[in-house]
């Protein structure tokens, strides 16, 4: 048995997705990102096992402008959306902490870079792992059924929420739900994460913007009014 078919063989085991959920937020104690780049390493070895077979991971359809059409939409809508519930959560936990996006603030060269990183491995890349992966798979290990879509959907976003833990109680409440419905999103339309992943990187783009501007967006500013007075 060639190596190849032996990873193969390991990591598409049924359990195997249970057991790298509950072993890489362990490695968070040694970095924030091992976490991260642990689940990611496992897909690639997947990916490589099985001769790049990407519908595994919910890429089963091509990129298209329908695609792209209906992920616009979703941004605006998730825009809205992730405001009004920070504005909520804030009333009574404060303002998320987003200090480790401060030297972005009016500085071109690290706005450019931390674009790039959004593009690949923040909305591809986590998009991949927690949708992906522990999404799929672990509604594929609970029985497949609508059902079974919901519960992963709101395991991962819970997990994909306290993994943004350095955001402080705001930030991690407001990113889980945020990612709830996203992957609602994702329970509907199986095989086509590009939904996600533009998504993902428009709406994490809209917001960078204004933080590298150092302004508040005029959806923020029109939900305060609305809500806040």
């Amino acid at each position: 048995m060639t190596m190849r078919n032996r990873i193969n063989q390991i990591l598409t085991k049924p359990y195997m997705v249970v057991a790298v959920m509950l072993f890489a937020p362990l490695l968070k104690f040694f970095d924030r990102n091992f976490s991260f780049f642990f689940g990611l390493g496992i897909v690639w070895l997947i990916l490589w096992a099985t001769r790049y077979k990407w519908s595994l991971f919910g890429l089963g359809k091509k990129l298209n402008l329908k695609t792209v059409l209906y992920s616009l939409v979703l941004t605006v809508f998730m825009i809205f959306f992730d405001n009004f519930v920070e504005l909520i959560v804030r009333q009574f936990f404060g303002e998320a902490n987003l200090s480790s996006l401060d030297d972005i603030k009016h500085n071109t060269t690290n706005f450019v870079i931390i674009l790039l990183i959004v593009w690949t491995l923040v909305s591809f890349g986590e998009e991949l792992l927690y949708r992906g992966y522990y999404m799929k798979w672990l509604a594929e290990l609970l029985g497949d059924s609508n059902r079974a879509w919901i519960a992963s959907a709101a395991i991962t976003s819970l997990l994909f929420g306290l993994s943004h833990y350095y955001q402080g109680p705001t930030g991690m409440i407001t990113i889980a739900i945020g990612t709830f419905v996203m992957s609602l999103v994702f329970a509907k339309y199986r095989d086509n994460l590009w939904i996600l992943i533009l998504t993902h990187g428009l709406v994490d783009t809209w917001g960078l913007t204004f933080l590298y501007l150092d302004r508040t967006s005029p959806v923020r500013q029109w939900m305060e009014q609305l809500l806040l007075g």
